[in-house]
């Protein structure tokens, strides 16, 4: 009988390269899962996008499975969505903050999270297209978003989310505000924002609830967050506190469901795709790809 193949892919270096002590246990779990398992460590930038692309196009796989950041699985669900297999993904996640482990519920242990690939349960999610790249769980500008790919890795093993934080605040002398026109359905704004958001995502940036409450991965709609300019300190710290409170409509916030929504600005405005810089736009279509994917999420709570 043919044996099962599975295509493994870590980041060496996510989170604080904790991988490498785990790396053989978890090779050995899935061997005894009867699989034959093909491993690829990456090196730089999109090296797991196109690992998957070429591998795919080469042989069938009954399973991929991924260990990283969450930008490690960003480029794994790219490769996926660019090729003819529509394969199911397991993730082990290893990176800082891991907000999308979060939504399907995985251990931070590396080998529960590994158990959890072949003892979990196949979900069909949701994925976003960003002017014709594919994204897991976030599309954002603005503020604090390129605190997450300026931060430099080693700072980022060292103090975890609070160096985010960190990188966040020392930007705040520096608002820098976008004027926007923003059409989503029938709905069309134009302001002047610090912020903006279109995320499917329980947790985002390692904070949780941001997004609202009633959050689904499968949906067909993504949850849509846009900060106006505060005029002065008062207003930021009003916008400070909606957000810890969950009150995403308020006079500074605007909050919407989105399942496709078009931004056009007067300038180039940097954006943060899934944690890492995805590039300059003035003009970006987000569309929500209802249930594109299958990945594997946990049955029980988190251990």
């Amino acid at each position: 009988m043919m044996k099962k193949k599975l295509l493994f892919i870590y980041n060496p270096l996510a989170g604080k390269s904790k991988i490498k002590n785990w790396l053989s246990s978890i090779i050995e779990y899935f061997v005894k899962g009867d699989y034959e398992v093909v491993i690829y460590a990456t090196t730089g930038r999109k090296d797991a996008k196109n690992i998957v692309m070429d591998c795919l196009s080469r042989e069938t796989y009954d399973l991929v499975v991924c260990s990283g950041g969450d930008g490690t699985l960003n480029e794994v669900i790219g490769g996926i969505m660019h090729s003819e297999q529509n394969i199911c993904i397991g993730y082990i996640p290893s990176g800082t903050t891991n907000d999308f482990a979060y939504n399907l519920k995985l251990p931070k242990n590396l080998p529960k999270a590994a158990k959890v690939v072949l003892t979990g349960e196949e979900f069909p999610c949701d994925v976003g297209i960003i002017n014709g790249e594919y994204f897991t769980y976030t599309a954002a500008f603005g503020l604090f978003t390129d605190a997450s790919y300026e931060t430099p890795q080693t700072t980022k093993n060292m103090l975890g989310k609070l160096a985010y934080i960190l990188e966040g605040v020392k930007r705040l002398p520096n608002w820098k505000s976008y004027h926007m026109e923003i059409t989503c359905g029938d709905r069309v704004i134009n302001d002047n924002f610090i912020y903006g958001m279109v995320a499917n995502s329980i947790s985002v940036g390692g904070i949780k609830g941001l997004t609202g409450k009633d959050v689904q991965l499968d949906d067909g709609q993504f949850e849509g967050i846009f900060i106006k300019m505060p005029q002065n300190v008062m207003d930021f710290q009003s916008i400070i506190n909606d957000l810890l409170k969950g009150n995403l409509n308020s006079d500074h916030i605007f909050s919407f469901p989105v399942k496709e929504i078009l931004l056009t600005s007067e300038e180039m405005v940097p954006w943060s795709i899934d944690g890492e810089y995805g590039g300059e736009f003035q003009t970006v279509n987000i569309a929500n790809l209802q249930q594109a994917i299958k990945i594997i999420r946990n049955k029980e709570e988190i251990l």
